[in-house]
């Protein structure tokens, strides 16, 4: 889904009064029924990242996190059944796996008398039945289980649906049976960085050459997508060297044997699949070797193709003549 940078900007302002709950996204939704809830779940969680890095600092101040932590004590005394680190959180206006960190690491170097190491500390948000005390272990849960934004949960979710874009990318690319080298094969082929995919023979998108293809499973805001711009993207075109022929050229006729060693090194242009959409005005640099698409491409040509094209329009120039 393509937005207006005047559409994002909309949602956006409208997520500041929302808090990273479930509870909220519904109310995003129906406030935007016809944007996706995975992509207005993207935009919300960019803007609620954005808002907890401004904000982060006064919540770690020394006194403002023990002044949590006695809260925490005195409502769990009162109320030993209610999600008090949760309404906290949200009182606060702070993610609530963040605030159960907080209250966690509070609560270990009282129970151990000093710090606790970040591993026990992230075994126990992930696993709360870890911990001894069975009142706080269900607030950690439950603040797991209701932000959206956050915590060991969220993370789990992330990785699986980056993967499931992967695959699903992989499964298209082997529908048009094009033939293709992957991250991990990549990686064992010496290479650092590297896209999602390189295409072992280049195909055409909207006219644009395309060598490799990344796939990213969130909304490209213009935040996200300078910084993928400058730790990504500009890498793989910068790693391309082209001499003697031009890139549509290389279509018709690739080089081969010590000629495609020599110029082409590495990816060169490519494509960025954000699945979830994206600002179009970000759309800008195609003339520079980017092009960004919020879905698989549906006019792919390939070499094989690019010959029948040409074969096609001689043929026609024949019979006229």
């Amino acid at each position: 889904m393509r937005l207006s940078r005047a559409e994002y900007k909309e949602i956006a302002r409208w997520t500041e009064q929302l808090r990273p709950t479930r509870q909220c996204m519904k109310m995003l939704k129906d406030r935007f029924p016809h944007h996706s809830q995975s992509t207005l779940l993207s935009i919300f969680s960019l803007e609620y990242q954005k808002r907890t890095k401004r904000t982060m600092s006064r919540h770690h101040v020394p006194d403002v996190m023990e002044r949590y932590y006695q809260r925490y004590l005195n409502e769990t005394k009162v109320r030993p059944t209610a999600p008090v680190l949760l309404e906290l959180a949200n009182e606060v206006d702070l993610s609530p796996a963040l605030m159960a960190r907080i209250i966690l690491d509070r609560f270990l170097k009282d129970m151990d008398g000093e710090m606790p190491s970040k591993t026990v500390l992230n075994s126990m948000l992930k696993e709360p039945s870890l911990i001894q005390d069975h009142i706080l272990a269900n607030n950690i849960y439950q603040c797991t289980i209701n932000d959206c934004c956050y915590g060991p949960l969220v993370d789990c979710i992330k990785h699986a649906v980056g993967q499931e874009h992967e695959v699903l990318l992989r499964d298209k690319l082997m529908e048009r049976n094009l033939s293709f080298l992957d991250e991990n094969q990549l990686r064992t082929m010496g290479y650092d960085k590297t896209p999602d995919i390189i295409l072992e023979v280049p195909v055409a998108v909207e006219g644009h050459i395309i060598h490799w293809i990344e796939s990213k499973a969130s909304f490209g805001d213009d935040h996200s997508h300078r910084t993928y711009l400058n730790e990504q993207f500009w890498s793989y075109w910068n790693s391309f060297r082209m001499c003697s022929w031009n890139a549509m050229s290389y279509i018709s006729e690739p080089p081969t044997g010590s000629e495609s060693c020599r110029h082409f090194l590495r990816f060169g242009p490519g494509l960025v699949i954000y699945w979830y959409g994206f600002i179009e005005e970000l759309d800008c640099q195609r003339d520079r070797g980017i092009l960004l698409k919020d879905c698989f491409p549906t006019d792919i040509i390939t070499l094989c193709h690019a010959t029948e094209l040409e074969q096609m329009s001689e043929s026609q120039k024949e019979d006229k003549e």
